[in-house]
Protein backbone atom coordinates (compact mmCIF):
# COMPACT_ATOMS: atom_id res chain seq x y z
CA UNK A 1 0.00 0.00 0.00
CA UNK A 2 0.98 3.35 -0.99
CA UNK A 3 0.49 6.01 2.20
CA UNK A 4 1.84 9.15 0.25
CA UNK A 5 0.55 8.14 -3.39
CA UNK A 6 0.28 12.12 -4.06
CA UNK A 7 4.21 12.48 -3.55
CA UNK A 8 6.68 11.35 -6.18
CA UNK A 9 10.37 11.51 -4.90
CA UNK A 10 11.68 14.54 -3.91
CA UNK A 11 14.36 15.71 -6.41
CA UNK A 12 16.51 18.88 -6.21
CA UNK A 13 15.39 21.53 -8.69
CA UNK A 14 17.41 24.61 -7.28
CA UNK A 15 16.20 27.86 -6.08
CA UNK A 16 14.69 29.01 -8.39
CA UNK A 17 12.16 26.08 -8.58
CA UNK A 18 8.34 26.67 -7.52
CA UNK A 19 7.58 23.53 -6.82
CA UNK A 20 6.95 22.90 -3.13
CA UNK A 21 7.92 19.56 -3.36
CA UNK A 22 11.75 19.91 -4.49
CA UNK A 23 14.59 20.76 -2.86
CA UNK A 24 15.51 24.35 -3.48
CA UNK A 25 19.27 24.55 -1.79
CA UNK A 26 19.73 20.63 -0.54
CA UNK A 27 21.64 19.39 -3.32
CA UNK A 28 22.91 15.69 -1.98
CA UNK A 29 25.34 14.97 -4.46
CA UNK A 30 26.65 18.69 -4.64
CA UNK A 31 30.52 18.80 -3.39
CA UNK A 32 31.35 21.08 -0.23
CA UNK A 33 34.77 20.77 0.73
CA UNK A 34 35.44 17.52 -0.36
CA UNK A 35 32.64 15.74 0.42
CA UNK A 36 28.93 15.88 -0.82
CA UNK A 37 26.44 17.52 0.95
CA UNK A 38 24.15 14.24 2.15
CA UNK A 39 28.37 13.16 4.05
CA UNK A 40 27.88 16.36 5.76
CA UNK A 41 24.88 16.68 6.96
CA UNK A 42 23.55 13.05 7.80
CA UNK A 43 19.85 13.68 8.08
CA UNK A 44 17.30 11.73 10.02
CA UNK A 45 14.10 11.10 10.52
CA UNK A 46 12.66 11.03 13.71
CA UNK A 47 10.01 8.14 13.68
CA UNK A 48 8.05 9.77 16.80
CA UNK A 49 7.10 13.12 15.68
CA UNK A 50 6.38 12.27 12.02
CA UNK A 51 4.68 8.82 12.41
CA UNK A 52 3.17 8.34 16.21
CA UNK A 53 2.39 12.45 16.90
CA UNK A 54 -1.05 12.98 16.34
CA UNK A 55 -1.32 16.74 16.81
CA UNK A 56 -2.54 16.92 20.64
CA UNK A 57 -1.37 19.74 22.76
CA UNK A 58 -1.94 21.06 25.97
CA UNK A 59 -5.55 22.06 25.29
CA UNK A 60 -6.29 20.24 22.13
CA UNK A 61 -7.25 17.02 21.24
CA UNK A 62 -5.70 14.33 18.08
CA UNK A 63 -6.82 16.47 14.65
CA UNK A 64 -4.01 14.21 12.24
CA UNK A 65 -6.01 11.25 11.13
CA UNK A 66 -3.03 9.18 9.71
CA UNK A 67 -4.17 6.33 7.12
CA UNK A 68 -1.44 4.22 9.40
CA UNK A 69 -3.69 4.59 12.21
CA UNK A 70 -7.11 2.60 11.38
CA UNK A 71 -5.24 -0.12 12.45
CA UNK A 72 -5.14 -1.96 15.99
CA UNK A 73 -1.67 -2.51 17.88
CA UNK A 74 0.73 -4.70 16.52
CA UNK A 75 -0.76 -3.64 12.96
CA UNK A 76 -1.02 -0.30 13.04
CA UNK A 77 2.64 -0.47 14.19
CA UNK A 78 3.14 -2.77 11.31
CA UNK A 79 1.40 0.23 8.86
CA UNK A 80 3.97 2.59 10.39
CA UNK A 81 7.17 0.80 9.16
CA UNK A 82 5.49 0.50 5.53
CA UNK A 83 4.84 4.44 5.65
CA UNK A 84 8.01 4.87 7.24
CA UNK A 85 10.55 3.50 4.62
CA UNK A 86 8.09 4.68 1.61
CA UNK A 87 8.95 8.21 3.41
CA UNK A 88 12.37 7.30 3.64
CA UNK A 89 12.92 6.62 0.44
CA UNK A 90 11.10 9.62 -1.27
CA UNK A 91 13.21 12.03 0.94
CA UNK A 92 16.28 9.83 -0.03
CA UNK A 93 17.08 10.04 3.90
CA UNK A 94 20.59 7.97 4.99
CA UNK A 95 19.21 7.60 8.56
CA UNK A 96 16.09 7.17 11.13
CA UNK A 97 15.88 7.25 14.56
CA UNK A 98 13.24 6.19 17.15
CA UNK A 99 12.10 5.27 20.81
CA UNK A 100 10.80 1.46 21.58
CA UNK A 101 7.68 2.67 22.28
CA UNK A 102 7.43 4.48 19.12
CA UNK A 103 7.75 1.24 16.98
CA UNK A 104 5.98 -1.52 18.72
CA UNK A 105 3.05 -0.84 21.80
CA UNK A 106 4.17 -1.81 25.40
CA UNK A 107 2.59 -5.36 26.08
CA UNK A 108 0.39 -6.47 29.25
CA UNK A 109 3.88 -6.71 31.00
CA UNK A 110 7.62 -6.55 29.94
CA UNK A 111 8.00 -10.36 28.44
CA UNK A 112 4.96 -9.11 26.13
CA UNK A 113 6.54 -5.87 25.29
CA UNK A 114 10.08 -7.57 24.08
CA UNK A 115 8.23 -9.78 21.94
CA UNK A 116 6.00 -7.29 20.59
CA UNK A 117 9.10 -5.32 19.70
CA UNK A 118 10.80 -8.12 18.37
CA UNK A 119 8.18 -8.98 15.78
CA UNK A 120 8.31 -5.24 14.52
CA UNK A 121 12.52 -4.93 14.71
CA UNK A 122 12.63 -7.97 12.65
CA UNK A 123 10.27 -6.44 10.21
CA UNK A 124 12.54 -3.18 10.67
CA UNK A 125 15.65 -4.91 9.49
CA UNK A 126 14.20 -6.85 6.15
CA UNK A 127 12.76 -3.50 5.15
CA UNK A 128 16.54 -2.46 6.09
CA UNK A 129 17.89 -4.69 3.43
CA UNK A 130 16.56 -3.02 0.70
CA UNK A 131 16.73 0.62 1.85
CA UNK A 132 19.66 3.04 1.85
CA UNK A 133 17.94 4.17 5.21
CA UNK A 134 19.93 3.33 8.32
CA UNK A 135 19.35 3.24 12.04
CA UNK A 136 21.80 6.50 13.32
CA UNK A 137 20.27 5.99 16.90
CA UNK A 138 17.51 4.30 19.06
CA UNK A 139 16.81 4.93 22.51
CA UNK A 140 14.12 3.45 25.33
CA UNK A 141 11.07 5.82 26.60
CA UNK A 142 11.67 5.68 30.08
CA UNK A 143 9.09 8.98 30.85
CA UNK A 144 5.65 8.24 29.38
CA UNK A 145 4.47 5.44 31.17
CA UNK A 146 3.02 6.08 34.65
CA UNK A 147 6.11 3.66 36.44
CA UNK A 148 8.27 6.57 35.68
CA UNK A 149 6.13 9.29 37.39
CA UNK A 150 9.38 9.43 39.66
CA UNK A 151 12.12 9.06 36.95
CA UNK A 152 13.55 5.94 35.78
CA UNK A 153 17.50 5.77 36.50
CA UNK A 154 17.13 8.36 39.25
CA UNK A 155 13.60 6.49 41.02
CA UNK A 156 12.85 6.46 44.44
CA UNK A 157 11.92 2.69 43.78
CA UNK A 158 14.16 0.23 42.75
CA UNK A 159 11.33 -1.84 40.71
CA UNK A 160 11.43 1.08 38.39
CA UNK A 161 15.32 1.01 38.40
CA UNK A 162 15.80 -2.36 37.23
CA UNK A 163 12.51 -2.16 34.86
CA UNK A 164 14.57 0.65 32.91
CA UNK A 165 17.69 -1.23 33.15
CA UNK A 166 16.06 -4.37 31.39
CA UNK A 167 14.17 -1.71 28.73
CA UNK A 168 17.82 -0.17 28.41
CA UNK A 169 19.31 -3.73 27.84
CA UNK A 170 16.85 -4.26 25.17
CA UNK A 171 17.47 -1.28 23.88
CA UNK A 172 21.03 -1.71 22.90
CA UNK A 173 20.90 -5.20 21.97
CA UNK A 174 18.11 -3.74 19.24
CA UNK A 175 20.68 -1.03 18.45
CA UNK A 176 23.02 -3.72 17.51
CA UNK A 177 21.27 -6.14 15.59
CA UNK A 178 19.69 -2.86 13.43
CA UNK A 179 23.70 -1.53 13.13
CA UNK A 180 22.60 2.08 14.91
CA UNK A 181 25.55 3.80 14.61
CA UNK A 182 24.63 5.53 18.63
CA UNK A 183 22.36 3.99 21.46
CA UNK A 184 21.16 7.99 22.89
CA UNK A 185 19.82 8.41 26.42
CA UNK A 186 17.47 11.14 27.44
CA UNK A 187 16.75 11.77 31.05
CA UNK A 188 13.31 12.51 30.72
CA UNK A 189 12.24 12.41 34.25
CA UNK A 190 15.65 12.28 35.56
CA UNK A 191 15.40 14.96 37.85
CA UNK A 192 13.10 16.12 40.75
CA UNK A 193 10.18 18.84 41.84
CA UNK A 194 11.08 19.10 45.50
CA UNK A 195 13.88 18.90 47.27
CA UNK A 196 11.81 18.62 50.28
CA UNK A 197 11.23 14.33 49.32
CA UNK A 198 14.59 14.09 47.28
CA UNK A 199 17.92 12.47 48.12
CA UNK A 200 19.92 14.06 45.42
CA UNK A 201 22.92 12.48 46.12
CA UNK A 202 21.26 8.88 45.93
CA UNK A 203 19.70 10.19 42.73
CA UNK A 204 22.78 10.79 41.33
CA UNK A 205 25.03 8.11 42.14
CA UNK A 206 22.34 5.96 40.96
CA UNK A 207 22.40 7.44 37.88
CA UNK A 208 25.94 7.13 37.19
CA UNK A 209 25.39 3.59 38.44
CA UNK A 210 22.70 2.86 35.70
CA UNK A 211 25.44 4.93 33.21
CA UNK A 212 27.80 2.70 34.06
CA UNK A 213 25.88 -0.59 33.39
CA UNK A 214 24.56 0.27 30.52
CA UNK A 215 28.28 1.24 28.88
CA UNK A 216 29.72 -1.83 30.59
CA UNK A 217 26.61 -4.04 28.81
CA UNK A 218 27.48 -2.58 25.12
CA UNK A 219 30.94 -3.20 25.68
CA UNK A 220 30.13 -7.06 26.79
CA UNK A 221 27.52 -7.50 23.60
CA UNK A 222 30.25 -5.88 21.36
CA UNK A 223 27.60 -3.34 20.65
CA UNK A 224 30.32 -0.38 18.91
CA UNK A 225 28.19 2.39 18.63
CA UNK A 226 28.56 6.27 20.19
CA UNK A 227 26.45 6.37 23.59
CA UNK A 228 24.76 9.32 23.61
CA UNK A 229 23.63 11.57 26.53
CA UNK A 230 20.86 14.50 25.02
CA UNK A 231 20.68 16.99 27.74
CA UNK A 232 17.62 19.29 28.74
CA UNK A 233 17.17 21.63 32.03
CA UNK A 234 13.45 21.27 32.06
CA UNK A 235 10.15 19.74 31.12
CA UNK A 236 8.50 17.73 32.29
CA UNK A 237 10.39 17.14 35.26
CA UNK A 238 11.16 21.17 37.02
CA UNK A 239 15.08 20.59 37.49
CA UNK A 240 16.28 17.83 35.32
CA UNK A 241 20.12 16.65 36.51
CA UNK A 242 21.33 16.69 32.96
CA UNK A 243 20.27 20.30 32.50
CA UNK A 244 22.45 21.55 29.76
CA UNK A 245 26.22 20.26 28.09
CA UNK A 246 28.56 21.79 31.11
CA UNK A 247 26.40 20.29 33.88
CA UNK A 248 26.15 16.62 32.02
CA UNK A 249 30.37 17.08 31.45
CA UNK A 250 30.75 17.61 35.07
CA UNK A 251 28.63 14.64 36.11
CA UNK A 252 30.44 12.39 33.13
CA UNK A 253 34.15 13.36 34.74
CA UNK A 254 33.14 13.61 38.67
CA UNK A 255 31.39 9.60 37.94
CA UNK A 256 34.90 8.79 35.45
CA UNK A 257 32.38 8.22 32.77
CA UNK A 258 33.56 11.29 30.45
CA UNK A 259 35.27 8.55 28.07
CA UNK A 260 32.84 6.60 27.59
CA UNK A 261 29.66 9.10 26.50
CA UNK A 262 29.28 11.66 23.99
CA UNK A 263 26.47 14.21 23.70
CA UNK A 264 23.18 14.46 21.32
CA UNK A 265 22.60 18.17 21.52
CA UNK A 266 18.95 19.43 20.82
CA UNK A 267 18.30 23.34 19.51
CA UNK A 268 15.37 23.62 21.55
CA UNK A 269 16.50 22.30 24.82
CA UNK A 270 19.50 24.90 24.15
CA UNK A 271 17.00 27.52 24.44
CA UNK A 272 15.51 25.94 27.46
CA UNK A 273 18.35 26.26 29.34
CA UNK A 274 18.88 29.90 28.22
CA UNK A 275 21.63 29.03 26.19
CA UNK A 276 22.08 29.16 22.16
CA UNK A 277 22.20 26.13 20.14
CA UNK A 278 26.01 27.63 19.24
CA UNK A 279 26.52 27.74 22.38
CA UNK A 280 26.10 23.98 23.84
CA UNK A 281 28.05 22.93 20.35
CA UNK A 282 31.04 24.89 20.82
CA UNK A 283 31.08 23.89 24.49
CA UNK A 284 30.80 19.98 23.17
CA UNK A 285 33.04 20.74 20.63
CA UNK A 286 36.05 22.07 22.76
CA UNK A 287 36.06 19.13 24.97
CA UNK A 288 35.93 16.59 22.32
CA UNK A 289 32.01 15.89 23.68
CA UNK A 290 30.27 16.60 20.31
CA UNK A 291 28.30 12.89 19.24
CA UNK A 292 25.33 14.06 17.13
CA UNK A 293 22.15 16.65 16.53
CA UNK A 294 18.84 17.03 17.45
CA UNK A 295 18.28 19.58 14.78
CA UNK A 296 14.98 21.73 15.26
CA UNK A 297 14.32 24.93 17.00
CA UNK A 298 12.18 26.36 19.50
CA UNK A 299 9.50 29.34 19.79
CA UNK A 300 11.14 32.21 22.19
CA UNK A 301 7.92 33.94 22.75
CA UNK A 302 7.01 30.20 24.64
CA UNK A 303 8.76 28.23 27.02
CA UNK A 304 8.31 25.03 26.55
CA UNK A 305 9.65 22.71 23.86
CA UNK A 306 8.27 23.21 20.68
CA UNK A 307 10.17 21.19 18.67
CA UNK A 308 9.85 23.15 15.34
CA UNK A 309 11.61 22.12 12.18
CA UNK A 310 14.53 24.00 11.79
CA UNK A 311 14.01 27.27 9.39
CA UNK A 312 16.21 30.08 11.50
CA UNK A 313 19.32 29.96 9.10
CA UNK A 314 21.11 32.27 11.11
CA UNK A 315 20.77 29.54 13.25
CA UNK A 316 22.04 26.59 10.75
CA UNK A 317 25.12 28.90 10.13
CA UNK A 318 26.32 28.98 13.00
CA UNK A 319 25.46 25.35 14.23
CA UNK A 320 27.15 23.85 10.78
CA UNK A 321 30.60 26.36 11.81
CA UNK A 322 30.47 24.08 15.33
CA UNK A 323 30.04 21.24 13.21
CA UNK A 324 32.73 21.56 10.38
CA UNK A 325 35.02 22.76 13.03
CA UNK A 326 34.78 20.00 14.84
CA UNK A 327 35.27 18.33 11.69
CA UNK A 328 31.65 17.20 11.06
CA UNK A 329 29.60 14.83 13.41
CA UNK A 330 31.74 11.30 12.98
CA UNK A 331 28.69 8.54 13.71
CA UNK A 332 26.32 11.27 14.09
CA UNK A 333 24.02 12.66 12.62
CA UNK A 334 21.69 15.99 11.75
CA UNK A 335 18.02 14.35 13.29
CA UNK A 336 15.19 16.11 12.82
CA UNK A 337 13.35 15.87 16.49
CA UNK A 338 10.73 18.38 15.34
CA UNK A 339 6.89 17.87 14.43
CA UNK A 340 4.85 20.02 11.93
CA UNK A 341 2.40 22.45 13.49
CA UNK A 342 -0.85 21.61 14.84
CA UNK A 343 -2.80 23.27 11.61
CA UNK A 344 -0.29 21.50 9.53
CA UNK A 345 -2.55 18.76 9.14
CA UNK A 346 -2.43 17.16 5.58
CA UNK A 347 0.08 13.93 4.96
CA UNK A 348 2.28 16.23 2.61
CA UNK A 349 3.02 18.71 5.18
CA UNK A 350 5.38 16.01 6.91
CA UNK A 351 7.39 16.81 3.22
CA UNK A 352 7.04 20.16 3.11
CA UNK A 353 8.72 20.32 7.01
CA UNK A 354 11.33 17.82 6.31
CA UNK A 355 12.53 19.71 3.11
CA UNK A 356 12.96 22.97 4.59
CA UNK A 357 14.71 21.58 7.42
CA UNK A 358 17.21 20.39 5.39
CA UNK A 359 17.41 23.36 2.49
CA UNK A 360 17.91 25.46 5.46
CA UNK A 361 21.08 23.35 6.68
CA UNK A 362 22.20 23.04 3.37
CA UNK A 363 22.19 27.11 3.36
CA UNK A 364 23.74 26.76 6.52
CA UNK A 365 26.43 24.14 5.21
CA UNK A 366 27.53 26.50 2.55
CA UNK A 367 28.23 29.46 4.38
CA UNK A 368 29.64 27.92 7.01
CA UNK A 369 32.02 26.73 4.54
CA UNK A 370 32.82 29.67 3.08
CA UNK A 371 33.40 31.63 6.33
CA UNK A 372 35.89 28.69 7.21
CA UNK A 373 37.37 29.13 4.17
CA UNK A 374 37.90 32.36 3.96
CA UNK A 375 39.09 32.72 7.66
CA UNK A 376 36.67 35.54 8.12
CA UNK A 377 35.91 35.37 11.77
CA UNK A 378 39.45 33.30 12.59
CA UNK A 379 41.24 36.35 11.40
CA UNK A 380 38.93 38.43 13.92
CA UNK A 381 39.31 36.04 16.98
CA UNK A 382 43.06 35.98 16.71
CA UNK A 383 43.69 39.70 16.22
CA UNK A 384 41.11 39.73 19.53
CA UNK A 385 43.61 37.84 21.70
CA UNK A 386 46.93 38.59 19.52
CA UNK A 387 48.45 39.87 23.15
CA UNK A 388 47.99 36.14 24.59
CA UNK A 389 50.70 35.02 21.62
CA UNK A 390 53.94 37.72 23.44
CA UNK A 391 55.11 38.86 26.45
CA UNK A 392 53.22 38.39 29.16
CA UNK A 393 50.56 36.75 27.88
CA UNK A 394 52.64 33.97 26.69
CA UNK A 395 53.72 33.67 29.65
CA UNK A 396 50.78 33.36 31.15
CA UNK A 397 49.34 30.83 28.54
CA UNK A 398 52.73 28.72 28.41
CA UNK A 399 52.28 28.46 32.70
CA UNK A 400 55.52 30.42 33.59
CA UNK A 401 53.47 33.40 35.40
CA UNK A 402 52.39 33.78 38.66
CA UNK A 403 50.93 36.39 40.61
CA UNK A 404 54.30 38.42 41.73
CA UNK A 405 55.31 38.43 37.89
CA UNK A 406 52.20 39.57 37.02
CA UNK A 407 52.06 42.47 40.03
CA UNK A 408 55.68 43.78 38.27
CA UNK A 409 54.15 43.83 34.96
CA UNK A 410 50.73 45.32 36.09
CA UNK A 411 52.70 47.86 37.70
CA UNK A 412 54.66 49.27 35.47
CA UNK A 413 51.64 49.48 33.28
CA UNK A 414 49.77 52.99 32.09
CA UNK A 415 46.69 53.31 30.65
CA UNK A 416 45.16 49.89 29.53
CA UNK A 417 43.43 50.19 26.01
CA UNK A 418 41.10 47.64 24.61
CA UNK A 419 39.78 47.31 20.86
CA UNK A 420 36.20 46.86 19.89
CA UNK A 421 35.03 43.86 19.64
CA UNK A 422 32.83 44.60 16.55
CA UNK A 423 29.76 42.64 16.99
CA UNK A 424 27.81 44.55 15.00
CA UNK A 425 30.06 43.93 12.21
CA UNK A 426 30.17 40.43 12.61
CA UNK A 427 27.20 40.65 12.54
CA UNK A 428 26.65 42.18 9.21
CA UNK A 429 29.28 40.20 7.59
CA UNK A 430 27.04 37.48 8.24
CA UNK A 431 24.37 38.61 6.69
CA UNK A 432 26.58 39.29 4.00
CA UNK A 433 27.70 35.54 3.75
CA UNK A 434 24.17 34.40 3.66
CA UNK A 435 23.04 37.07 1.16
CA UNK A 436 25.89 35.96 -0.98
CA UNK A 437 25.17 32.01 -1.03
CA UNK A 438 21.71 32.69 -1.83
CA UNK A 439 22.35 34.86 -5.17
CA UNK A 440 24.71 32.44 -5.95
CA UNK A 441 22.33 29.57 -5.78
Amino acid sequence: MAYFANVTPIQYEGARSTNPLSFKYYNPEEKIGGKTMEEHLRFSVAYWHTFTFKGTDPFGSDNMPRPWDRYDSMDAAKARVEAAFELFEKLNVPYFTFHDVDVAPEGGNLRETYQNLDVIVAMLKDYMKTSKTKLLWNTANLFSHPRFVHGAATACNADVFAYSAAKVKKGLEIAKELGAENYVFWGGREGYETLLNTDMKLELDNLARFMEMAANYAKEIGFTGQLLIEPKPKEPTKHQYDTDVATAFAFLQKYQLADRFKFNIEANHATLAGHTFEHELRFARINGMLGSVDANQGDVLLGWDTDEFPTDLYTTVLAMYEILSNGGLGAGGLNFDAKVRRSSFELEDLFHAHIAGMDSFAIGLKVAHKLLEDQALEQVIAKRYESYRHGIGLDIVEGRANFQLLEQHALQLGEIRNQSGKQESLKALINQYLLDVNTRA
